[in-house]
Parts: structure tokens; sequence; C-alpha cells
């Protein structure tokens, strides 16, 4: 008899079902998580001076009432609409888009006239805007 001795195969890793667990293990990952952008609102308030009143070129300050009610740079814009608000903006900026729009708006007043100060600075072309605010906690009226 002879035996014939067998030769010893080397053994091989097959590298496919392991792609395929990592390839499931991903689209699980890329799935199941969340993307979310944080914004932030950057708000610059120009230093006040309580003695007087400094009125800077470049600069246009609307002021909401608490009833709604709209003064640009401290005159009384007659009516609410967002047409006669954005005529009034344009009138105050003098045509100069580089004009910074600040929204001083009272604690009370609705969202929906906040809304249309920035929709009538939109129609006017005033893209640089801010908002005016407090330092300290004020308790709600």
């Amino acid at each position: 008899m002879k035996f014939s001795r067998r030769r010893m195969e080397e053994p091989e890793i097959n590298l496919i079902p392991f792609i395929d667990v990592l390839l499931v293990v991903l689209i699980f990952l890329m799935l199941s998580t969340t993307y979310s952008r944080f914004t932030e609102l950057q708000i610059n308030l120009p230093a006040a001076d309580a003695e007087k009143l400094r009125e800077r070129p470049g600069e246009v300050l609307v002021a909401v009432a608490a009833d709604g009610r709209y003064a640009v740079n401290r005159k009384p814009v007659d009516g609410r609409s967002v047409e006669l608000l954005a005529a009034e903006l344009g009138a105050a900026a003098q045509g100069r888009p580089d004009t910074v729009v600040i929204i001083s708006a009272d604690a009370m007043a609705a969202h929906q006239a906040v809304i249309n100060v920035l929709d009538a600075a939109r129609r006017a072309g005033l893209a640089r805007l801010t908002f005016a605010a407090q330092s300290g906690t004020a308790a709600p009226r």
C-alpha cells in the first residue's frame, strides 16, 4: 500500500461575508444618525449713551410697540402694512444697501409684527439686521 501524503492546503480567509456585514453596519449607522445644524443668532448691540442720543448715518432704528404700531427712527409709521413699512425703511436708508436695521421690539409685541419688519427690510433691499435687547432679566408685565 502506498500512502500518499496529502498536502496541507493553506486556509483561505473569505472576506466577502465580512465586507457584507460591514456594509450593513455602515448603512445602519447612516440611517440612524441624526444630523443637526446648530444655528447661532448673533446680536450686535450698539453702545448706549444715556446722556444723548447718537444718530449714526448707517443705522435705521425700527421700534415695534406692544400693540403692533411701528416707528422708523422715532417717526411713527401711518398704518401697519408691510408695504408702508418697506417704503419708510427705504426712505430712511437713503438708497444705501449696507444700512443696518436695528429692530427694537416690545417684549409683549406680537411675533407677526417683528416678522413684518423683517419682510419689509427684505423688500427694501436691506439685508443687515440686528435686534436690540435690554441687559439683565426683566419680569414679564
